[in-house]
Parts: C-alpha cells; structure tokens; sequence
C-alpha cells in the first residue's frame, strides 16, 4: 500500500516536472512509510526521486520501522545540510510547505544550483482522496464525535463552563479508546460565540445563551470533526432565525457535493444563500477544509478554489454567522464523496435544540 501511495506521489512529480522531492510534513511521512515521528526542531524527511532511490532521513532519537528507501541516520550534533545535500541534485527541488527557512537555506548555499519550488500538490493530491480503509476509519471516528456529542447534552447543566465542557468532551474520547482529540474542543457560551476560535474559558452558561460547541477526535490516526450549536433554557427571535439560515446554507451545501463539481461552487451555494439575508458579512471563513490524518488538509471549500471534487475525497461544510458582542452560530458536518454524490459522516440533529427546559 505504501509503495503505491509513493509510486502516485512519483507520477504527479513527473506531471509537475519534479525529478526530486523532499517531504516533511510528518503527517505526509506517516501516509507514505507508515512512520510517524514529531520532530520538534529536528530534520525529519523524506526524499522520492525519479529513479526510485527514494531515502529517510531520521534522527536516531527517533522511532523507526520498515521502510521501502534507504535509511539515513544522523544525530543532534551533525550538521543537517551535511548529511543531506550529498543525496540531492543540483536543479529544481520539490519542498512542502513545512520545510523551514533553517534547514532550506543551509542547503542553498551548499548547493548554488538547487533551486526549491513548492511542490505540496503532489503529495496533497494523493492523500486527499482517501482508500478505502482511510474511509472506514474516517466514518468509525465521526461515530465517535456523535457519541460524544450525545454525551454532552446530558453533562450540560446550569453553573457548568466552557471548560469544564470541553474537559468533559476530552473524557468521553478516552472512554472510546481514543489517543487524542484532532484539535482542542471549541465550547463558546453566548457572545462567545461571535469568535469562531474561541478558547473556551471560565464563562459560566446563562439563560438564553447559545451554546457553540466545535470538537473532533482522533481514531486510528484519522481526525473527525463537527459542529453544533445549541441553546439554554429559551432561544431569541435573532438566535432562531440566524440558526435557520445557516443550518439551511448547510443542507444546500451538502446537497451540492458530487464528482465533478468546483470546491468554489459549494462555498458559493452556502454564502448565496446566508447573503440573501443580509449576513454575507457575518459569514467571515471560507465554507470548509480537508480533512484526514490531519485536521486541516491541502483543498479547501472557498470561493477561490476552482479544483475539481473527486471520489474519497473528505472534507467539512461548516457555514456561520457570527454577530459580534452578541451570538453566534456554525453547524458542520463531514462529507465523504461517493461515486454519485457524497455521505454526510455525521448523524447527530441538525434540529434547533433547546436544552435545560
């Protein structure tokens, strides 16, 4: 399975004129060696080449295992263009978006002729349209975001906080086994709410207020990822009506993703949609994000991007409103896209729930 996913890489390289790429997004590693390692500062990297002598370059602090490439060991006090640059050729070179100025530019200057592109697309590309394990595990870790979900309505009560929500939300993952949560859970209370990444905090939940609650959690490697917004004891006119034109904007979305069709487009039908009652401007994000081994992949559902909505790809459709010193509200799902159209990974209500009546 690895070799293949190396053997794609390798053709879109030759698509894009790249005779040699060095990966080092330790996400990307992981999808094409089944290695993972977080570096911190150190050099962690992968480099493919044309002719196949595709090498890992790895700390000896780190954690390895069978790999189809040569294996190059270096430790902390080696210095890393030196170990490096030997395998490398004068020319272009492919880099992803994570390699950093400190290592890049010591390879420049050993190296005159080498001239870096970016080159993220070659290896985005591949990952972004998942097997059909990769789908298996992304549907089984969006069950475990419902659950979790479920879960919270009943530990939600008068006095509780945002922390303590999200601590909770954090619990019920490592009741399911899982290692981690994909990102650090979103709860906002109220005005809260009008910040789309908002820590959650010491605010204590008060009648009326909504209740924006954003989480995702990790399960054999793959993220999930939701939103729900709720409200405490009574919901406004504003509150209800804005929740309405957003939950619509999703179902709309939602209903447009199938093969073939632009990420711009889906971005487009929701924002028509919340622009045509006036909150175009209160809809401050673009519509969504890739999603996979890590929580935000390479393609984005945005008014800019014009590529072309494939089979396996996964991504979020999560359009909000968001009114500043007052409320705010998202309602995202998942959505896996299938041969015809695409499965909404998430089955918890989209309903207006009103809770603690």
């Amino acid at each position: 399975m690895y070799k293949e996913r190396v053997n794609r890489v390798a053709a879109e390289m030759d698509k894009a004129g790249i005779s040699q790429l060095l990966v080092t997004d330790p996400d990307s590693i992981r999808y094409l060696t089944d290695i993972y390692n977080h570096p911190m500062e150190r050099f962690w990297g992968f480099l493919i080449r044309k002719d196949g002598g595709n090498v890992l370059f790895a700390n000896r602090l780190f954690r390895l295992g069978p790999v189809d490439a040569e294996v190059v060991l270096f430790d902390d006090t080696d210095p890393v263009a030196g170990v490096v640059c030997p395998y490398l050729a004068e020319g272009t070179l492919g880099v992803d978006s994570t390699m950093t100025a400190r290592f890049l530019l010591p390879f420049m200057s050993r190296m005159p002729g080498l001239r870096p592109v970016l080159a993220d697309a070659c290896v985005n590309d591949v990952r972004a349209c998942k097997d059909e394990e990769e789908q298996r595990r992304m549907i089984e870790s969006s069950e475990i975001n419902d659950r979790a979900m479920e879960k919270l309505m009943g530990f939600i009560r008068d006095g509780v906080t945002e922390k303590e929500c999200a601590e909770f939300i954090m619990k019920c993952y490592a009741e399911e086994g899982c290692p981690g949560n994909a990102f650090t859970p979103i709860v906002s209370f109220g005005a809260n709410a009008a910040d789309p990444h908002h820590h959650a905090d010491g605010t204590v939940l008060k009648d009326g207020d909504c209740i924006l609650v954003d989480t995702g959690c990790v399960w054999k490697s793959y993220c999930s990822d939701m939103t729900r917004t709720f409200y405490w004891k009574y919901v406004s006119e504003e509150d209800e009506r804005i929740y309405n034109i957003c939950r619509d904007a999703n179902l709309l979305a939602e209903a447009e993703v199938r093969p073939g069709r632009m990420f711009k487009e889906i971005d487009l039908t929701a924002r028509k949609h919340i622009e045509s009652f006036g909150y175009g401007p209160n809809f401050t994000h673009r519509l969504g994000h890739s999603i996979g081994l890590a929580d935000h992949e390479g393609e984005d559902v945005s008014s800019v991007n014009d590529h072309i909505i494939k089979p396996g790809m996964c991504f979020s459709i999560e359009p909000g409103i968001y009114l500043p010193g007052k409320t705010g509200v998202r309602v995202e799902d998942l959505v896996l896209v299938t041969e015809d159209g695409c499965r909404i990974l998430n089955s918890f209500s989209k309903e207006l729930m009103i809770l603690g009546k």
